[in-house]
């Protein structure tokens, strides 16, 4: 064997010996010592592991906000990442914190409350795998114990509990207080309640076999070091209901092992009862409740003490303690039901909801579906550009309320809230119709409908090679007459004219593509972006131009100006105003220095690209591929764009093809506008 695998197999076992560490008590005093962080309870831990994959901070909606590297998956392929829910999050982490301080949401079921698909139970998903992970790592260490009886038999705590509470409370609190703890988080070390009836058993047992010398019987106890997994059943939990009939506690709390009863003798002696109920083996850890208000009610009272008090009482045994963070999600028929269920006000008073609503922003929500056919190609299908934009446009309509404000149609305000401009609005303007519209996001499409209608596009598309925008348009408005979760056939209508906004829009698009396909000749935008330069500074200083074929002096070209200004809807009110703001840009550059560029200033670069088009569009007769007859001059420059979009615009040669025939359909309309309206600022 070679050195460096020799180094490999050392590392490798020295992983291994480390996660299954055992030792004296004594010897984990001193690991206690060295790193007092592995007597934390589950709260802090789990508020330990959230921020050891890091946070950020990003703009969302006008304010800012901190995201959590947890929930961008780093642990698994990234399909479990969530997207577009930085608030929701956010509340989440707050409460994690205030619980690991101990302010309170510690006694509390944390409920996450919102939509079918909207991210619960990946968001459940993460944080249980965040946790198992975490206690493989140094940082994420903690212990438990086992006893070792006369006879060498080694019977392991049931519950996996703190090794310190084998110490008497006093005696453990004074340690506890002579702890530092240093981190994000100024919480104080507590480790509360009393052993497991099984553990209780055998430190008695033991005390009186030591006479009663706390010292002689920890000898007797073997500290062990645990990794949480939820497969193992080990500090994670997840508990999923089931018909009524078939419900039992015992899945919850334990029950007795029929096979030492008869050894035992009682079935109060709690060697001859299995601890291994959900809650029993989720302790010191998290314990996922699945549809948690879909269970019967007597399993909700369980939940009472098992929040409030950290207790749970197994059969024929007095209230046994956890340290346990319990989540549990729903939805919404669910929650309300709860609601109007008087007899369960106690319950309701126990719990903490988190709304975790559909993504409002539709270039996240475009994240989720390129995630999902990110190996479209795989299949042996090219999704054409746009496709998923306007799948995620169509499917955030759905999910918003009509604006307030008469000014402002549900396509503006679903572009404020992804961040765009919109005239007469600002970002602020956004966060307003949020305050306003508080259920918002609790209502529309799901993302998994635009998933299967996606898949459905892939395997039932016009063309075997691409899998084109409008397969998809169309894949979207026939499964709506399918879809079980409509609530009204009024639904059905206004989703389907959100789908011809949705089709709009993309026709929008397709046209902007090949106006700039068109105009991407670099030399000939800096030569109209100059010569608009020339006209606009002598408009400005009321000097002359120099003719370009004669070399006269002559006064500015004002209704070239206009061409170009028109384009992006500067009114006549405003020209000056627009001209001034660019030489003043051009004169701040060149005191630093720096030449401009018309790429610098997004409104005037569309204004020169919507002129180049129109200059252009004549001489490419796009029209003339609706009648069939291109001449071999056009069909030339036809080919020439064909191959812009597929070099520089992600189409193939399918949608390429389809979408400058769409083109010309739309521009054979008397009634067509190809140039793409732009809001100002």
């Amino acid at each position: 064997m070679t050195d460096s695998a020799d180094s490999a197999a050392t590392g490798c076992h020295d992983d291994w010996s480390a996660l299954h560490w055992e030792g004296a008590y004594e010897d984990y005093m001193g690991i206690l010592e060295a790193d007092p962080r592995v007597a934390r309870n589950a709260f802090q831990r789990l508020h330990d592991m959230l921020q050891s994959h890091g946070t950020a901070a990003r703009e969302v909606g006008g304010r800012t906000v901190t995201t959590y590297g947890l929930f961008d998956d780093p642990l698994g392929s990234g399909a479990d990442a969530v997207y577009g829910l930085e608030e929701p999050l956010g509340r989440l982490a707050d409460l994690i914190r205030a619980a690991a301080i101990g302010l309170g949401p510690q006694r509390r079921v944390w409920l996450l409350h919102g939509p079918v698909g909207s991210s619960k139970s990946t968001i459940a998903r993460l944080l249980k795998r965040g946790l198992e992970d975490y206690s493989h790592r140094p940082e994420g260490a903690l212990y438990s114990f086992s006893w070792l009886g006369e006879d060498g038999e080694i019977t392991p705590c049931p519950m996996n509990e703190d090794p310190l509470m084998l110490l008497s409370e006093a005696r453990r609190n004074t340690l506890l207080d002579s702890l530092q703890v240093t981190g994000p988080a100024p919480y104080r070390l507590q480790v509360a309640g009393e052993l497991c009836p099984l553990c209780r058993w055998m430190r008695s047992h033991s005390l009186k076999a030591s006479g009663g010398d706390e010292a002689r019987m920890l000898e007797s106890v073997r500290v062990r070091r645990v990794v949480l997994s939820e497969k193992d059943r080990i500090g994670i939990g997840t508990f999923q209901p089931k018909d009524e009939k078939n419900q039992d506690s015992t899945e919850l709390t334990g029950d007795l092992n029929f096979r030492k009863l008869a050894e035992f003798g009682a079935d109060s002696d709690p060697r001859a009862f299995n601890f291994d109920g959900e809650f029993n083996i989720a302790n010191r850890g998290l314990l996922e409740f699945v549809e948690v208000l879909k269970l019967d009610v007597a399993f909700l009272y369980d939940l009472l003490g098992a929040s409030q008090e950290h207790t749970i009482k197994p059969r024929k045994f007095p209230q046994t303690d956890i340290d346990e963070v319990i989540l549990g999600h729903t939805n919404e028929p669910e929650f309300k039901r709860l609601q109007g269920n008087e007899m369960m006000e106690a319950f309701r008073d126990r719990t903490l909801k988190i709304d975790v609503p559909y993504n409002l922003r539709v270039t996240e929500e475009a994240r989720i579906y390129r995630r999902a056919f990110r190996d479209a190609r795989a299949a042996g299908r090219h999704l054409a550009p746009h496709a998923v934009d306007v799948a995620s446009l169509w499917v955030v309509l759905t999910r918003l309320e009509d604006p307030q404000h008469g000014g402002l149609t549900r396509l503006q305000k679903l572009r404020l809230y992804d961040g765009d401009s919109v005239s007469g609005f600002t970002q602020e303007a956004a966060m307003e119709l949020r305050e306003e519209a508080p259920r918002e996001g609790m209502d529309g499409i799901s993302p998994r409908y635009v998933q299967d209608r996606l898949a459905m596009a892939f395997v039932s598309g016009r063309d075997a090679g691409c899998v084109g925008v409008q397969d998809v348009l169309d894949q979207l408005a026939e499964g709506l007459d399918h879809h079980s979760l409509l609530a009204s056939e009024e639904d059905n209508k206004s989703y389907r004219e959100l789908l011809s906004t949705a089709r709009e829009e993309y026709e929008d698009l397709l046209l902007a593509d090949i106006r700039r396909a068109l105009a991407s000749d670099t030399d000939d935008l800096t030569g109209l972006c100059a010569n608009y330069l020339e006209h606009a500074r002598a408009s400005t200083l009321g000097d002359q131009v120099k003719d370009p074929v004669t070399g006269d002096a002559a006064r500015h070209d004002e209704s070239f100006l206009r061409s170009v200004e028109t384009k992006i809807e500067i009114p006549e009110s405003r020209k000056n105003d627009f001209r001034q703001e660019i030489m003043n840009y051009i004169g701040a550059l060149a005191l630093e220095g720096r030449t401009f560029d018309f790429r610098s200033n997004d409104r005037l670069h569309r204004a020169l690209e919507l002129k180049l088009f129109e200059d252009r569009r004549d001489s490419l007769q796009l029209t003339s591929l609706t009648s069939g007859v291109v001449d071999p001059e056009a069909e030339s420059r036809l080919e020439d764009v064909r191959g812009r979009l597929v070099r520089r615009f992600g189409y193939c040669e399918v949608c390429a093809r389809t979408g400058l025939e769409h083109a010309a359909s739309l521009l054979a309309r008397p009634e067509s506008v190809d140039e793409d309206p732009v809001e100002e600022d």
